[in-house]
């Protein structure tokens, strides 16, 4: 079901609809022994008790504002060559772009990409292969990245290919030869009040977009500044993929704070949910989960 907040329709397009990952593995020292009622509340959608995973999405929001068409995130794409990761590697015929059709956008009507950071299962429909080559999906939108992410992410590729799964090379270096990426900084809008946030921590110069729509409803996406709504009742759960994972939970705290305080809703890039509200119960932040 898309997430509806005043004038603003957001809609899911999935690309991978469960992606699972050993909870000691996703985010190192962390158990799931002994949980309390607030852990087993995301039981089933957000984590398997039994084989100790946490439940996530790869997928992209898109939402049309502002008179922009945007799509937050481009998951992990088709034909990539990612043998680390079976799930991820060499797909086709997924329902990616036919979902994203069936939502009433065709790749040609997508205004503005936004690559809230350039992991690979962040930047994988980027690009598509045509004729042997990696073309942009998007061909008229602009791709909205931060400068910190891009130089970070072209050092890495070029101490080892194989960095972050090659998808430098395949994913986010046409876009730029293509000239199509616009870099951000945070504080820009990027549409009429749809505004640049710095997420820095899991990624060196990470993003999120704030949208304001209506006189008391804002929505954040914060891409991987909180996997999972464990991270709510755990603020100090950073993942093994961040960066700077002290900075990466001094951020989530803060969002979290913020949040717990307002109307603000947020909606992090792996979420099996419409969007996030956060609650505080006994002093301890709980996630509320919409759609």
């Amino acid at each position: 079901m898309p997430a509806a907040h005043d004038d603003l329709t957001i809609r899911r397009i999935v690309d991978i609809e469960r992606f699972a990952l050993a909870a000691d593995f996703l985010f190192p020292g962390a158990s799931l022994e002994n949980p309390d009622a607030a852990m087993l509340s995301l039981a089933g959608r957000h984590v398997d008790f039994a084989t100790g995973e946490v439940l996530l999405a790869i997928q992209s929001h898109v939402f049309r504002f502002a008179g922009k068409t945007i799509l937050i995130d481009t998951c992990v794409g088709e034909h990539k060559s990612r043998p680390l990761r079976p799930q991820w590697n060499q797909r086709a015929a997924t329902r990616y772009l036919a979902d994203l059709a069936a939502a009433g956008w065709a790749p040609e009507q997508i205004d503005i990409v936004m690559c809230t950071h350039l992991h690979a299962d962040h930047v994988g429909w980027n690009t598509q292969l045509q004729s042997g080559r990696w073309v942009p999906t998007f061909p008229r939108a602009h791709y909205v990245m931060s400068q910190r992410e891009i130089d970070q992410r072209a050092q890495d590729a070029a101490q080892s290919p194989a960095a972050n799964h090659g998808s430098f090379q395949d994913s986010v270096l046409p876009v730029i030869e293509a000239g199509l990426v616009q870099v951000v900084r945070p504080g820009d809008a990027i549409a009429d009040g749809a505004s640049i946030v710095d997420l820095a921590g899991h990624g060196p110069g990470q993003i999120g977009l704030e949208v304001s729509s209506g006189a008391h409803s804002q929505v954040l996406f914060c891409g991987d500044a909180i996997h999972s709504p464990l991270q709510v009742l755990k603020p100090d759960w950073s993942s093994r993929f961040c960066f700077d994972p002290a900075q990466a939970a001094r951020v989530r705290q803060t969002l979290l704070e913020r949040a717990a305080g307002g109307d603000l809703k947020l909606i992090p890039g792996h979420l099996r949910a419409g969007t996030m509200r956060i609650g505080e119960k006994n002093g301890k932040f709980q996630p509320i989960m919409d759609g």
